[in-house]
């Protein structure tokens, strides 16, 4: 695995993104301000840079426009983050994760044109760095014992195929709990698309590429069944 990353602002929040996303084996940019935060990850990601992120040519120094994806988690200075957001935008960054600690900061985001907003409070940096590494990902609850419920669009290798042919349990040790699908419901005269939890699936339910599959089991084993199928 290849994926290179920039995480900016090293907080708790931050610093919880960038060392998981390192345990994975992603290539890490970590960046802050602050020195002493700096020296606390130097040693478990690939770069770790003391700069100010509203500078564009120290960010572009990094190769940061080069990233797989960047992750904005400035906490307290709400300027900078806005600041280096935009940087980002016109460094052409392919995805751009921005921080929002209050539902104001996020509609400002939203105006900018950031897609992804989450707030520390909705996602862990755990889950966030596994979405990060697996775009296809959509959502993530840790349970005990190494254990994860992923919610995870279907695999283009596995589009078409049955329940059954999955074989989910003989070769990654995973069940599905559930699958969730796209319908179109016309409502005030409008069609438009809606998505609906379709129960217990059957073994001879077959699967659609819009559709995306609740998937229980241990970590390394929920990753071999999507890096094997994409």
């Amino acid at each position: 695995m290849n994926n290179r990353f920039a995480v900016i602002g090293l907080g708790q929040f931050g610093m919880s993104i960038a060392l998981t996303l390192a345990e994975r084996g992603a290539e890490v940019i970590a960046i802050d301000k602050e020195l002493d935060k700096i020296e606390q990850v130097k040693e478990d990601v690939a770069v770790a840079v003391s700069l100010d992120s509203t500078d564009r040519k120290a960010l572009s120094a990094q190769n940061v426009q080069e990233v797989d994806g960047a992750v904005v988690a400035i906490g307290e200075d709400f300027e900078s983050l806005i600041l280096t957001t935009v940087i980002l935008q016109e460094l052409k960054v392919k995805r751009i994760i921005a921080r929002a600690a209050n539902v104001q900061q996020r509609l400002i985001l939203e105006k900018l044109g950031v897609e992804e907003i989450l707030s520390p409070e909705e996602t862990v940096g755990k889950s966030l760095a596994e979405m990060l590494l697996h775009p296809s990902i959509r959502s993530f609850l840790n349970l005990p014992d190494e254990y994860e419920i992923v919610e995870v669009d279907v695999p283009k290798r596995v589009a078409n195929f049955t329940i059954a042919d999955l074989k989910l349990r003989q070769e990654y040790d995973l069940n599905i709990v559930t699958i969730k699908r796209v319908f179109t419901e016309v409502e005030d005269g409008e069609e438009k698309e809606v998505k609906h939890i379709i129960g217990v699936p059957r073994p001879d339910t077959s699967l659609k590429q819009s559709d995306q599959l609740i998937i229980l089991g241990k970590t390394d084993d929920i990753n071999r069944f999507i890096e094997s199928n994409q």
